[in-house]
Formats: structure tokens, sequence, C-alpha cells
């Protein structure tokens, strides 16, 4: 007992500090949340008044937030599907480790290391509809028709900010994957070569499944980013043009910062994070139970 309480105690005390963090830090905030949301709480009043599950009631009749959901379903849906797919087609490309290797993992790579207001700034001139570049090239190629204000049009606000985020993602899901192509067996791939597989087949039935981990972890990663997007469309659009780009996380900030209304925006916060956990949980359910059928 002495000797099995000494490796306990051990493990315990390097452990102590990082748990006090993840209590003060982690834990505390998110029981604070439960209660915000059952109150009526403006941010400022000392009181706060109790109304139960009245602001989940008003949540689940609010149009805007349907709307706010119906967004973040795309940009899980597309900003999860296309970074994964040019990732994974980045390291297949690089995992011979051709020549200049290096800088071109450095190049792709690079995005995502920019603050997302400076990747906002960059794109918002891009999408500048007077001296912005893809207008200017889009008129350059007799595509004058096409050009618009891509920001401030509703149709395609979201769609435009989408495109700025995958292009600062693409570069992480690459040097994930790139990672994790690493353990890929060699062997395996020769021995699907001699009998016959082609590369389609070495990648799906090869590939993939030695990945599973790491896509899995990707994947999740790409989903929670996708429920919880804020700091892009906040610099680029704040949501608009008429909420054409609003987001649950844009909409909790706008309903607790600037309508002062921080019980209801705490009730959307936790609505937000359920739906970020359960589909990572369901998603790598389904990934588990595909490999227990293989």
């Amino acid at each position: 007992m002495t000797a099995s309480w000494r490796r306990w105690r051990a493990g315990l005390i390097f452990l102590l500090p990082s748990l006090a963090l993840y209590l003060c830090f982690v834990v505390n905030p998110f029981i604070q949340s439960i209660w915000f949301s059952l109150t009526d709480w403006d941010g400022a009043s000392k009181v706060k008044e109790f109304i139960g599950l009245a602001n989940y009631r008003e949540l689940f009749a609010d149009g805007l937030f349907w709307q706010a959901l119906r967004h973040n379903l795309v940009w899980v849906l597309i900003g999860t599907a296309v970074p994964l797919m040019i990732g994974m087609l980045l390291a297949q490309l690089m995992w011979s480790k051709p020549r200049g290797f290096t800088i071109y993992r450095t190049v792709f790579f690079l995005p995502h290391i920019l603050l997302s207001t400076v990747i906002g700034i960059i794109w918002a001139w891009i999408y500048n509809p007077i001296f912005g570049i893809l207008n200017k090239g889009l008129d350059a190629v007799g595509l004058k028709d096409v050009s618009r204000g891509w920001l401030g049009d509703p149709d395609w606000a979201l769609l435009a900010v989408l495109v700025a985020a995958m292009w600062a993602t693409i570069g992480f899901v690459f040097v994930i994957l790139l990672a994790g192509l690493q353990n890929v067996s060699r062997d395996l791939l020769e021995a699907a070569t001699i009998d016959g597989a082609n590369g389609w087949q070495r990648f799906r039935d090869v590939t993939i499944p030695e990945m599973a981990n790491v896509l899995n972890v990707v994947t999740a990663l790409l989903l929670i980013g996708g429920f919880s997007v804020f700091d892009l469309i906040y610099v680029m659009t704040g949501g608009g043009p008429n909420n054409a780009s609003q987001t649950l996380a844009t909409y909790t900030f706008e309903q607790a910062f600037a309508q002062n209304r921080v019980g209801y925006g705490a009730a959307l916060s936790l609505v937000m994070t359920v739906l970020a956990l359960v589909t990572s949980f369901i998603f790598i359910r389904l990934r588990e139970r595909g490999e227990e059928v293989r």
C-alpha cells in the first residue's frame, strides 16, 4: 500500500497544477454559463432573475437561431470535406518528399499561423468590389458579369468567408495528414500492388484504414471548429449583410454583448457546445463501428 500510494502521490502532484487550471478556466465558466442561461441577466445588474428554461423556449422559437444554425451546417459540411480532400491530395503528393519538400510544406502551412484578423483583412482586400484582385482578375478574363461585392452580397457572403477560412485551414490539415502518412506501411502497399490493386484501391483499402485515428482527430477538430467559428466572420462581415453570414457564435456574441442579453447568449453558447460535442461523438462512433465491421 505504501509503494502504491507513493506512485499515486507522484502522479497527483504533477496533475494538480493542470487540474487546478482546468477547473478554474474550463469547468467553472461552464457551470456559470449553465446558471446564466437560466436567468434574465443583462451582464451588469447585481440581481440575476431566475427564469428557468424560458431562454431555451425562446431560442427554439427564434428564426435567427435556425438561420444561424443552417449557416453553421453549411460551414461544417463544406469546411470539413474540402480541407480534408485537398489536404489529403497535397499530403499524397508530398509523401515521396520531392525536391523542395521543406519549402512546399512551409508555404502550405504558413496561412494557418497567421492571425485570423490578418487573414480577414487580406481576404477583405481580395474581395473588395472596387480594387480587389478577384474582381479585377474576373474582368481581365472577360467575366465582368460575375464580378460583384462578394462580402456585401447576401447570396455569396457566407461562402466568401468560408473560402478564406478553408485557405487558412488546408495547411494545418495537410501537415497533420502528411505526418500520419509516415505511419502507413509501405509493405502493405507493395503487397496490394503485387495483388493487382490499382492506386484508388490501395488508397481506399490500405492508406485510409492505416490513417483512421489521424483522420478521426482532424475531422473532429474541423467539426468542432465549424460549430464555433467566429473570428473570421466577425472581422469580414460581422454576420451581415442582413444576417446572411450569421452563425451561432456571432449571434451569441451579438445577443450577449451588443443586446446585453447575457442569459440568452449563455443559452445559445450551451446549445452550440452540445451540437459540436454530439456531432463529433457521433462521427467518431460511426468510424469505430466501421472499423469493427472491417
